[in-house]
């Protein structure tokens, strides 16, 4: 549900666009037709005639709601769509916004008396009168007695006989009859009438009436006018609605606060009493409010058995009510059922009270709700007659009734849900209030004091026990990282030094041919290199850390690239019984990147791939070119056929020295830097890297992917 400010700024937005198109039309052109200016549920054909309500009568027509395809008379009701619309957009208050709107259309139709009337099935109907006889003056009335209007009621019924119509009655004492509605009222006299419901969202929010005090036949133009203006009133009330709901909320959330505020201060039980039944009885706008104590033979037993009811006394010690006009003032000072009092017993409403436990007692209709044999069990204080509508809260505290909080209404009423809630939210206050008057409040302080106390305390632990777990947790992986970063630190540099070793020993051997002492300073040779590759992985990836490595941006033809490391990997990949198989854009892709960087990415992928795949598979290294709106970037994915990479392990692929489990026992070599540079490389380059495995349904194998997205596309050329 929209509130009344999304409700305003969607009607302006609009309405604004509307009217601006109009006066930019006005400039060159004619005025555009009419139905260019209205919603397009209303630019439809119409037929000015409808349907006829029982026997055919010209005298009451059900007009369509659409509009015609052509117009006469658009330029006036332009005029009348724009005044319309500024009074939506400009007018700062809601209910501001249908006293100008009634005034502008009484006005413009020339009515005796225009009528608009607000409700939905939370507030009561509002209705806004403009008389002309009156010199113009807007009327708002917020009395019940408006959903039983007779206006409202004809439009009502028209618009149950025809859903879509307009309500057109061009004399109603001849059609008095066939509605059956009484059209005695206090307005001016009815014989013409036109009228709609008006629709917001889907839903009826509110109903539209002209009235003339003589027969009147309504033109086609009328009606069209009317129609056309049926959106603009729409949102206007249900801005009106959003208001008054915002104001209930506003005003029961006041009352809830103000209670609050009493209990926490200590204010006079009385006081508090007095502002719960007057506080609660205009949130809802109740027409009566009570407040019953009970008040128990035996003290100690507060049963909620019917018998120990018998022994139970209820006494009024709060009342409000609400005075009807015209009456005095000085009336509303009074209580006149104060101190008044009956038995439990006496009284069915408060027994079913006192033994249904947090269940409200509620009367729509008076004795309409109550059991025929059971009428006479209701205590005259709460006149039925005269209040029909009732709710009763009983006020509970620890299993024990203290008493009542009772709502009356002087018209038929359905309570609502948050009605319900809120009452039984005072209630619990008003008991809570009742309570600390007694002489338990300081214990009860106490208590909850403790608890307050204990529950912090407990909290407290709780968060302490858990940092403390979690410590514990991360010590002992860093732990296991510390032992495995120095097993295989120690093994990646003890090996080649080892062999450097002994290729040492053995050149110092006299007798050495020279086709061995070649040999050997191979492997010396060899094992240096790979010592200083680690150094220098370890030196990289620190500077890239650290923000200190440079871009050194150039052309890439990336097919190039790609095809002279599939020449340098070839040897090696078939002595593992390995393929790698390719799948390249047709088009040359230059990219505008570091060309070391990204090649030392693709060594290590495919390094990395090599190691982990199964022999005699297939490694696939895809290149896609994607050049769309907002992205123009180039994603490679390598894939690779294997024991895979196990799902807990997968978020700390790229981490320094992380290695997966049981590479060490399968005497896989590796650092655990080399998927670490990548990520850090590709970072460097503004790109991205992911990497996933998934099962393969045939084999008990999985598939490893990783894909790499590089940005910044820098050209593409003809093969």
């Amino acid at each position: 549900m929209m509130d009344s400010q999304e409700t305003r700024e969607l009607a302006a937005q609009h309405l604004r666009g509307v009217s601006n198109h109009h006066v930019l039309q006005n400039q060159s052109c004619p005025a555009p037709p009419l139905e260019a200016l209205l919603p397009l549920e209303l630019q439809a054909p119409i037929a000015t005639t409808g349907t006829l309500l029982s026997p055919p009568s010209k005298k009451l027509v059900l007009a369509q709601e659409t509009l015609p395809s052509s117009m006469p008379h658009v330029v006036g009701n332009i005029s009348l769509f724009q005044k319309l619309n500024r009074i939506l957009v400009t007018a700062t208050e809601p209910e501001a916004v249908l006293q100008q709107m009634a005034q502008a259309l009484g006005e413009t139709f020339q009515a005796d008396c225009y009528l608009a009337v607000c409700w939905n099935h939370e507030i009561v109907p509002q209705a806004f009168y403009w008389w002309q006889a009156l010199e113009h003056r807007v009327v708002c009335d917020s009395s019940v007695g408006i959903a039983q209007h007779p206006v409202l009621q004809t439009i009502l019924h028209c618009a149950s006989s025809a859903p879509k119509s307009l309500c057109n009655i061009s004399d109603l004492q001849a059609v008095q009859s066939e509605i059956g509605v009484d059209w005695q009222w206090d307005g001016p006299p009815v014989h013409a009438l036109l009228g709609s419901t008006t629709q917001f969202q889907g839903q009826q929010n509110g109903i539209v009436g002209l009235i003339r005090s003589q027969p009147h036949d309504w033109t086609d133009k009328e009606i069209t006018n009317l129609n056309s203006v049926l959106d603009q009133v729409a949102i206007a009330i249900s801005q009106f609605h959003a208001q008054q709901r915002i104001r209930q909320q506003n005003d029961r959330q006041a009352l809830v606060d103000q209670l609050t505020v009493a209990i926490r201060n200590a204010v006079e039980l009385n006081q508090i009493l007095r502002l719960a039944t007057s506080g609660a009885a205009q949130a809802l706008q109740a027409d009566r409010s009570l407040i019953l104590m009970l008040k128990y033979s035996d003290p100690v037993v507060k049963s909620r058995a019917l018998e120990r009811s018998l022994r139970v006394k209820a006494t009024v010690v709060s009342e409000w009510f609400k005075l009807e006009e015209g009456a005095d003032p000085e009336l509303a000072t009074l209580n006149p059922s104060l101190n008044e009092g009956f038995w439990l017993s006496e009284c069915m409403l408060c027994q079913q009270a006192f033994t249904n436990s947090g269940n409200p007692v509620v009367l729509t209709n008076g004795y309409e709700s109550i059991d025929t044999a059971r009428r006479v069990g209701v205590a005259p204080i709460f006149t039925t007659h005269a209040f029909p509508a009732l709710l009763m809260i009983p006020l509970e505290n620890q299993g024990t009734i203290l008493g009542f909080l009772v709502l009356q209404h002087r018209q038929p009423r359905h309570w609502q849900p948050e009605e319900l809630k809120l009452t039984e939210l005072v209630g619990v206050q008003v008991s809570t209030a009742i309570i600390q008057s007694q002489t338990l409040r300081q214990v009860q302080a106490l208590a909850e004091e403790r608890t307050v106390q204990l529950q912090r305390s407990l909290e407290v632990q709780a968060k302490l026990y858990e940092r403390t777990r979690k410590q514990i947790d991360q010590l002992r992986q860093l732990n296991q990282l510390k032992d495995e970063f120095l097993s295989t630190m120690s093994h990646e540099l003890l090996t080649p030094l080892t062999s450097m070793t002994l290729a040492i020993r053995m050149l110092r051997q006299a007798e050495l041919t020279p086709e061995r002492q070649n040999k050997y300073l191979d492997i010396l040779e060899q094992q240096c290199n790979q010592e200083t590759n680690l150094i220098n992985d370890l030196l990289a990836l620190q500077k890239l850390e650290s923000n200190q490595a440079s871009v050194y941006l150039q052309k890439v033809d990336l097919k190039n690239l790609i095809a002279e490391l599939v020449d340098a990997f070839a040897e090696k990949l078939a002595s593992k019984g390995l393929t790698l198989a390719t799948d390249l854009p047709k088009r040359s892709l230059l990219l505008q990147t570091d060309y070391d960087s990204l090649n030392r990415i693709l060594v290590e992928l495919l390094t990395n791939a090599s190691k982990y795949a199964e022999p005699n598979s297939v490694i696939r290294l895809a290149v896609e070119h994607q050049a769309e709106a907002q992205e123009n970037q180039t994603v490679l994915t390598l894939s690779n056929t294997g024991s895979g990479i196990a799902e807990e392990e997968l978020p700390y692929i790229f981490d320094k020295f992380r290695r997966g489990q049981g590479v060490t026992q399968r005497a896989v070599q590796g650092t655990g830097l080399g998927l670490a540079l990548v990520k850090c490389l590709v970072q460097h380059l503004n790109g991205t890297i992911t990497v996933a495995s998934r099962p393969l349904e045939e084999i008990d194998r999985c598939e490893t992917s990783f894909t790499l997205t590089l940005p910044h596309i820098f050209n593409t050329a003809n093969p």
